[in-house]
């Protein structure tokens, strides 16, 4: 299988790379490598590398910054994908597409449902909204909208590799603690993305680590874990704030829990862990990629 994923230096396209195998080739390409403007040239590049499937892993995710740079934050996260997937229905190609927890308000108080009413806060979830609604009026029969939440890789700037930076620079720490969702390690995503293609898997679902956590439980557990592994050589006082004390340009949704149980009936095979396992199989793979950067 020749899979081409929409996207290069972002944490889930570098993961799906490192799936690159003899039994699924994966292409990623960049800005530079095709433009998502013009339909005959995605077209092209697809037939060029003998597609068998796409994966859109390619967004602006600059949350806060989309308020203010809106043409640019709808020009990749709704016209581009909606010239994806007639790129993609013209040469009958499925097509995975990454999407948010921020097209839900975060009102709801219990785990999203894919069929559950999107309601977005910003710009961010409002570009991404569309670029679904395109996605289902052009090409429904083989595409299938995956929405996750709280992403992080050892790979590009993170949540993670922020705390740690942070925890390790600064002698105390203040943490959203009412702010709940769910962490998820682009590794397991990636995986995801590539059982989601190969069993032909459409319509829209959710996929995250499971658990629930606040951006301060997260903090607590990274610098636990970072700890213990000798990524950190000491612990600082991290207090719980609230929302209301850290203003940002973009709302942000409250609750954003995704329910994962449509794709997981879908894939039998798929394998859901916990966000706390998943995130010391990151920070072990994050010290074993400083070693060996240091040699």
């Amino acid at each position: 299988m020749k899979i081409v994923v929409i996207g290069k230096s972002g944490q889930l396209a570098w993961e799906l790379n490192q799936l690159s195998s003899s039994y699924h080739e994966v292409f990623c390409l960049g800005r530079n490598d095709i433009d998502l403007n013009d339909l005959t040239s995605i077209q092209n590049i697809l037939k060029q590398y003998q597609a068998n499937g796409v994966i859109n892993a390619s967004a602006y995710t600059a949350v806060d910054k989309a308020e203010s740079d809106v043409d640019n934050a709808f020009a990749l996260n709704a016209s581009a994908v909606g010239q994806l997937a007639k790129a993609c229905k013209a040469l009958s190609l499925p097509l995975v597409h990454i999407s948010t927890d921020f097209v839900f308000h975060g009102d709801k108080g219990s785990p999203y449902l894919p069929n559950d009413e999107i309601n977005p806060l910003g710009i961010y979830g409002k570009s991404k909204a569309e670029g679904e609604q395109l996605i289902k009026d052009i090409y429904p029969e083989k595409s299938s909208i995956i929405r996750t939440s709280w992403v992080y890789s050892t790979h590009g700037n993170n949540f993670v590799k922020t705390m740690l930076n942070l925890m390790s620079t600064k002698p105390e720490l203040g943490i959203i603690s009412d702010q709940i969702g769910t962490p998820t390690y682009a590794k397991g995503l990636a995986e995801a993305c590539l059982l989601i293609l190969k069993n032909n898997i459409t319509g829209i679902h959710h996929y995250t680590d499971t658990g629930v956590a606040s951006w301060y439980d997260f903090a607590i557990a990274i610098q636990s874990i970072g700890f213990e592994l000798g990524l950190l050589d000491k612990i600082i006082p991290i207090k719980p704030i609230s929302t209301s004390e850290y203003p940002t340009p973009a709302e942000r949704p409250h609750y954003s829990v995704l329910d994962k149980k449509s794709l997981s009936d879908a894939l039998p095979t798929l394998t859901l862990k916990h966000w706390q396992t998943q995130l010391r199989d990151m920070m072990t793979a994050l010290l074993i990629k400083q070693k060996a950067e240091q040699h």
